[in-house]
């Protein structure tokens, strides 16, 4: 069985913990904003270990939307490559837990709905595409 490595920033850890360990009934908005949020597993690109991740939830037609916008930094979240790597992941949403796969969208008139979707369920989105020159990824997470 793959390791867990828990995530490195104190904040993200802390969150995941508590979410996790309450088999979701705490922690399942994100810090202050008071904004639902999800855990996607997943599994390392180059370890194969086990990794968690609390993204904005965004729900569309029962699928998962998932932003890569790493508040706008100018680089890629590790996770974008590692679901790029390893597609099947698992999705905490409060206490129901499911098995998905993911598909980074690069249908244009696809992402702008999923984008659009996004940037209701958080604003920040638009503002953190303005900051940087790389196209944010979206992703969307689908029952398999």
């Amino acid at each position: 069985m793959a390791e867990y490595i828990p995530p490195a920033l104190d904040w993200v850890r802390e969150q995941v913990e508590l979410y996790e360990g309450s088999g979701g009934t705490e922690g399942t908005t994100l810090r202050d904003t008071g904004l639902p949020c999800i855990i996607v597993t997943h599994r390392g690109n180059k370890s194969g270990s086990i990794r968690k991740i609390p993204l904005m939830r965004v729900e569309v037609d029962g699928n998962y939307v998932l932003v890569g916008s790493y508040g706008g930094r100018p680089e890629n979240p590790v996770w974008v490559y590692n679901l790029r790597a390893n597609p099947e992941v698992e999705i905490r949403d409060k206490t129901a837990v499911f098995k998905m796969r993911v598909r980074e969208v690069t249908d244009a008139q696809e992402r702008v709905g999923l984008w659009n979707a996004s940037a209701k369920a958080f604003p920040p989105y638009n503002e953190y595409q303005e900051k940087t020159s790389r196209r944010i990824p979206v992703f969307i997470a689908e029952p398999v």
